[in-house]
């Protein structure tokens, strides 16, 4: 209640001093995921939420790199004090964003953005700390692909950073592809391994993918409205319109989701720009160790790994997501595992000792099985006394046939 009064008091000194302002409650979701705005005509639209807008802030703080490299930022006064601001405002910072792709205001746009500066700015602020994990990653496979760096921000879109999201249809991973899609762009996808998971492989696969899009449709919003819902959605759409091909045009016969999606790239282009003019302040970073990768040609389990070289398990998942299972299924292709640099030397020593612990334990598949061929003895009982029974019966009948011919 202290804090509550202390954060309006801040508030009204901003009001006194021109500047608009908001308190901010703790962060908490309810089953709130679409929003409604009026057109000009006056009609109500309803507009779904991306997927990650809805992710609790608890679940994308509990995976090991956000619990071992990133801290809440202690120093940051107001970071429960939002300032709103005039329209104009708004227009001209979008203005200022050095981007290919358009990034234009609208009230659609204003609601986005006012839903990440409000009630998902403890979530911006995870963000914004994981973005030092993840972005170079992105820009990098972007960059090879001569893609506009805007483009990095989908990710917060579609995943909130979560590199383990998955979403009520089964897009997986930070880029959310699906099984299909995943595939076509070389992401390999089986029991043991799923490389959607994997923030490298599928930062590549989507910048290839955005590539391939683009040369269909020459229209930046329309690839990222057609990442979200499907190239044949918005040929429909296109369709629909008379073939019309511009996203804002085109709007009122997207899916409830894809609505929204192209706003949401907007907000989030904005809010992870100036995010400190909202009193959002970036979780603080800690960059983890480096790192190598090995090649293994044999089956190796993380645990394997964890125990002989005294690795955290816990490590070795997040720097090897795209193992399911813990297991590095060498044995059927030569396969990566990553590892703290500092701990590739002890891993290339004990080689042997890491195959060979536990290896029963952990890998009970037998190569080679014996088939019972013994014949129990119930099973003979029972097949003599049918066999027995079945002659009695033909005898039997037999015998009736030859005193019916006699007769």
């Amino acid at each position: 209640m202290k804090k509550k009064t202390i954060l309006m008091a801040v508030a009204l000194f901003l009001a006194s001093q021109g500047i608009k302002a908001q308190v901010v409650e703790d962060e908490g979701y309810d089953d709130e995921n679409e929003i409604t705005v009026t057109d000009n005509q006056g009609d109500e639209e309803v507009i779904e939420f991306p997927e990650a807008m809805a992710f609790e802030l608890d679940s994308l703080l509990n995976h090991y790199m956000s619990k071992a490299y990133l801290t809440e930022d202690n120093d940051c006064r107001m970071k429960d004090v939002n300032p709103v601001f005039e329209k104009e405002v708004y227009i001209e910072r979008l203005k200022r964003i050095p981007s290919v792709i358009e990034l234009p205001y609208n009230d659609v746009v204003q609601k986005f953005i006012d839903r990440y500066s409000g009630r998902l700015r403890h979530s911006v602020s995870y963000m914004l700390g994981a973005s030092n994990f993840y972005m170079p990653i992105f820009e990098e496979a972007l960059e090879t692909y001569g893609l506009p760096l805007e483009l990095k921000y989908l990710p917060v879109i579609e995943s909130a950073l979560n590199p383990k999201a998955v979403s009520r249809v089964g897009a997986t991973g930070l880029w959310q592809f699906m099984l299909t899609t995943g595939k076509q762009y070389g992401l390999n996808v089986n029991s043991l391994v799923d490389e959607r998971r994997d923030p490298v492989k599928s930062s590549y696969a989507a910048a290839h993918y955005l590539s391939d899009l683009y040369k269909i449709y020459g229209d930046w919003n329309l690839v990222i409205a057609a990442y979200n819902c499907g190239p044949d959605n918005i040929n429909k759409a296109i369709h629909r319109s008379k073939g019309v091909r511009d996203y804002w045009q085109i709007y009122p016969y997207l899916p409830k989701e894809t609505r929204g999606y192209v706003p949401a790239f907007v907000a989030a282009n904005y809010i992870m720009t100036y995010y400190c003019e909202h009193n959002i302040c970036p979780m603080v970073t800690r960059l983890p160790a480096k790192t190598d990768t090995i090649m293994v040609s044999k089956n190796v389990h993380l645990e394997q790994v964890a125990s002989v070289c005294n690795i955290d398990l816990e490590q070795l998942r997040a720097l090897n997501p795209s193992y399911r299972r813990d297991i590095v299924p060498g044995l059927t292709a030569l396969s990566p595992l990553r590892l703290p640099q500092t701990e590739v030397g002890k891993f290339i020593d004990r080689e042997d000792s890491v195959y060979n612990y536990r290896a029963d334990e952990l890998f009970n598949k037998r190569a080679l099985v014996a088939v019972n061929d013994d014949q129990p003895m119930y099973t003979s009982k029972s097949s003599s006394s049918k066999k027995s029974t079945r002659r009695s019966k033909s005898r039997s009948k037999k015998t009736v046939t030859i005193r019916q011919g006699q007769t």
